[in-house]
């Protein structure tokens, strides 16, 4: 129903008109960044693990996951509107989207071996009742481990902090690395990487810090203590000349001698990066082409298939086992993850897809113009599962 003038003035809000009046309103702790945010704590923000990481776990968020209802052969029916479909899908809390949350899991335990899904808010208290519907989840870092309970370091969104609570393993989603043996185990070849990278990173602070690495010959033996006082004094001069010079000059007598060490020396520590991190990409799978792009069809699929699939899988059962109880899994619900297998086709192939598809009635054109983001069509045979290259049998052949 359209609004009348003296309606719309009524009820009109302008974002910077309608203001409390400052001090009326508390809205906690401010901060300039994100607090909720996920913090890398062992060096590799610094380094290209970091890369690694972020392409998973985006790659990894990618993927759809959902609520769903089988059949009576295990087959994926329908998509149950649940609470948790709708964390998973639309809105996790507050602070993140479905797909920001499986990207928080995804990053968490990549960084630290372990990810801790709570159900924040629930319609029962999830530590009594084993049924009930969540509404919104946190991800949090187990800090303490307990024989049935765990402790999770969380953000609390009504404090505005990292807090650290303790729950029932049976309420919460612990969803362990698959990778662990490889990422997180103390002497696994990633953390080997990440300590060789802090080592690279300590000798090039040094190599840049703006010294100038040069011994001077003085024209005496310097074996008394006089002379080592007075080696001292002209060293002292010398700096000061160069500190306070404009452009770093200064000036030394004739019969000294002066020796640069600007080169540093050799060491392997390049040479054993290089090799950890081919040893790191080629035990999980991941290639340089897959970092920038550039990574062909059957690469991407290799990809897909050894490092994403089971990622997803680690949340997809973890969220089944905890989230759905053992009477909801008998009538058949279940925790299922899709892949778009068109995301990875060439344009030049859509055509042909769209044909074979079709054609051996395995979508309708409906669902594929909507795979690549057309409007269905209105017609109503565009909803039907058929092969438009037979002649239907009610159809009368030309004679």
């Amino acid at each position: 129903m359209e609004m009348n003038i003296g309606s719309r003035l009524k009820h009109a809000w302008n974002a910077f008109l309608n203001r409390d009046p400052p001090g009326s309103r508390y809205y906690g702790g401010g901060y300039s960044y994100r607090p909720d945010r996920m913090r890398f704590s062992r060096g590799s923000e610094r380094t290209i693990i970091n890369a690694i990481y972020n392409r998973i776990a985006l790659d990894a968020a990618s993927i759809t996951i959902n609520h769903v209802k089988l059949d009576e052969n295990n087959r994926f029916d329908s998509i149950i509107d649940s609470g948790l479909n709708y964390c998973l899908n639309t809105e996790a809390n507050a602070d993140q989207t479905g797909r920001g949350l499986i990207q928080d899991i995804v990053m968490t335990f990549l960084e630290e071996g372990v990810a801790a899904v709570v159900p924040e808010k629930t319609n029962f208290d999830p530590r009594y009742s084993n049924s009930y519907e969540i509404y919104s989840m946190r991800v949090g870092v187990p800090v303490e481990w307990y024989p049935n309970h765990v402790r999770v370091r969380m953000f609390n969104e009504l404090t505005g902090q990292k807090e650290e609570i303790t729950f029932p393993k049976k309420m919460v989603a612990l969803i362990e690395n698959p990778f662990y043996a490889v990422m997180n185990a103390p002497n696994s070849t990633m953390q080997q990487l990440v300590r060789k990278l802090a080592l690279l990173d300590v000798v090039d602070e040094q190599a840049g810090s703006g010294k100038l690495d040069m011994i001077i010959q003085l024209p005496y033996v310097i074996k008394s203590q006089a002379r080592r006082d007075q080696a001292e004094q002209r060293r002292a001069e010398i700096e000061k000349q160069l500190s306070g010079s404009k452009y770093g000059i200064a000036y030394t007598d004739g019969t000294e001698r002066i020796v640069q060490l600007n080169r540093s020396l050799e060491n392997n520590i390049l040479k054993s990066i290089e090799y950890l991190t081919n040893m790191v990409y080629s035990q999980l799978g991941v290639t340089q082409e897959i970092l920038n792009g550039t990574a062909d069809e059957k690469t991407m699929n290799n990809y897909m298939n050894r490092i994403i699939e089971p990622v997803i899988s680690a949340i997809a059962d973890e969220f089944k086992r905890k989230f759905l109880t053992k009477t909801a899994r008998t009538q058949g619900q279940s925790i299922m993850f899709f892949r778009d297998p068109f995301r990875l086709a060439p344009v030049s192939m859509i055509a042909e897809m769209a044909d074979k598809f079709t054609r051996n009635e395995i979508m309708t054109p409906n669902e594929f113009r909507q795979v690549i983001g057309m409007k269905p069509s209105k017609d109503p045979k565009s909803d039907q599962l058929a092969n438009r290259n037979i002649a239907s049998a009610d159809k009368k052949m030309p004679m």
